[in-house]
């Protein structure tokens, strides 16, 4: 566990900001892999002091992907970073399913995710649902519809071609693709992430991002 998260960023910040600028703007993404907001983090605050030490020197851009409600409980401070910054909070909500069988359950509900959406949004952030990885949706449409009340943009990204292997390899090893073919064999395939995004882009014509891209904020045409 990085407790000294915040030191560290501290003592780097002007040296990463320098680099980063040589080729453009100085962002921050948190995070591609652990998330910010385990339920650890009330205890030892970690990412709190981190979000503090970025509003004494804020980046350029701020992104903060996480799967998890209790980000709502740093609206105020990331609100703060916002009138320092650009920010925009990702909130991974992959399907309006609240459990495939096979793969343990969230750490929270879809309904929770949603509220946490639409806090952050009336807050006046910059609110985008990544639908990643792609589940199966039970009603799609209806889905597409939510995340367009609830959020400013949405990111899809199936494991194939979002894993960062090729053809899904390494999701492939893992348990998820059995549990996603359970329910829908379709599921697992390109084509399906093809018709979540056609009707996604329905919903949020100029505001569906796919993959990569899509998480840095390159969005289709309408």
């Amino acid at each position: 566990m990085r407790v000294n998260a915040a030191q560290r960023y501290s003592e780097r910040v002007e040296t990463e900001r320098r680099w980063a600028h040589r080729q453009g703007p100085f962002s921050i993404f948190i995070s591609s892999s652990t998330d910010p907001f385990v339920p650890q983090e009330r205890k030892f605050r970690i990412t709190q002091s981190l979000l503090e030490a970025m509003a004494d020197a804020p980046p350029d851009e701020l992104i903060v992907q996480t799967h998890s409600h209790l980000v709502t409980e740093y609206s105020d401070l990331l609100v703060e970073l916002g009138s320092r910054c650009a920010v925009r909070v990702h909130l991974s909500i992959e399907s309006d399913r609240d459990k495939l069988p096979g793969l343990p359950p969230p750490a929270s509900t879809v309904a929770r995710r949603f509220a946490a959406a639409a806090a952050l949004r009336d807050a006046g952030l910059r609110v985008v649902i990544t639908v990643a990885p792609l589940l199966p949706i039970d009603e799609p449409d209806a889905f597409f519809a939510r995340i367009a009340d609830h959020a400013d943009a949405v990111v899809i990204d199936h494991f194939i071609g979002g894993d960062g292997s090729t053809g899904g390899a390494r999701t492939n090893r893992t348990a998820l693709p059995r549990a996603m073919a359970a329910i829908d064999p379709a599921s697992v395939t390109i084509a399906y992430r093809d018709r979540m995004i056609d009707l996604a882009r329905r919903h949020l014509p100029g505001h569906v991002g796919v993959n990569i891209d899509g998480f840095a904020g390159r969005f289709l045409s309408p």
